[in-house]
């Protein structure tokens, strides 16, 4: 009778630690890597991740032979700063691409609404933000396809070709769920730590935070949370002209290998 009970209790012990099927042989990775000086390339290359970013054709650059800029922002709530963002987007004629989740839509429709109206992409970072990798292929479509509807519901644009993973994890079958929906997964070669509303140190160091990590053919990722993104912005899109780059869409990327 013990030999029972106690097989019984490892049977319970390893149904209740058992990964979901949908997870199994699931690794999931974090986008890190060594950040950009003088203007070489990030260590992303290098990195352990990069076949499973190549096999699914996620972008992360464009041509690195050539002085480009993509400028993307996350968008998971509103901190009174993506107006202004707008307004400087707008005023200096630079193209960016928005990725918003279903709270944002749902709380912001008419920023969302001036995003597409200004010729802006914008772009799919989930419903209610979870680690996608822990999530089924249909858990996954229902995340993505409920932030379609509703940015169609607003904008009137029934079609969402970007996606970016949220808190950057990600894995070869998460990536895949995505690729299979016709998204390209979007993440990128220049950020710095600019969520986190608590620690804001001004628009100065904003702007060297950016500046510093600048290559050929990067995607820049931005927080419209921030206060000092809003704030140091138009000086980082003068600078950057000034150094010969030219700000495009991510519809206008030609991936070319990295090296």
């Amino acid at each position: 009778m013990k030999k029972i009970v106690m097989l019984l209790t490892i049977l319970a012990w390893l149904s209740c630690s058992a990964v979901p099927a949908f997870a199994q042989g699931a690794e999931p990775y974090h986008f890190g890597f060594k950040k950009s000086k003088n203007g070489q390339l990030p260590s992303i290359a290098e990195e352990g991740f990069m076949s499973v970013v190549q096999k699914h054709q996620a972008i992360f650059l464009g041509d690195t032979a050539k002085k480009e800029l993509y400028l993307t922002f996350d968008n998971g709530y509103e901190n009174g700063f993506t107006a202004d963002i707008l307004n400087l987007l707008k005023e200096k004629r630079v193209p960016a691409a928005f990725f918003v989740t279903g709270h944002y839509v749902q709380d912001q429709p008419e920023l969302v609404k001036r995003m597409a109206g200004e010729g802006h992409i914008v772009g799919n970072h989930s419903w209610s933000h979870p680690d996608m990798t822990q999530l089924s292929a249909g858990q996954i479509k229902d995340e993505l396809e409920k932030v379609r509807l509703a940015v169609a519901r607003v904008t009137g644009r029934q079609e969402m070709p970007f996606v970016r993973p949220p808190r950057g994890i990600f894995g070869d079958r998460m990536l895949g769920a995505c690729r299979e929906l016709g998204y390209t997964n979007v993440f990128w070669s220049v950020a710095y730590k600019d969520w986190d509303v608590k620690q804001q140190k001004g628009m100065d160091f904003a702007y060297n935070s950016v500046m510093s990590q600048l290559h050929p053919g990067a995607v820049i990722l931005l927080h419209s949370v921030s206060s000092d993104n809003a704030r140091a912005l138009g000086k980082i899109i003068d600078a950057a002209r000034q150094q010969g780059y030219e700000f495009k869409s991510l519809h206008q990327m030609t991936v070319k290998s990295y090296r």
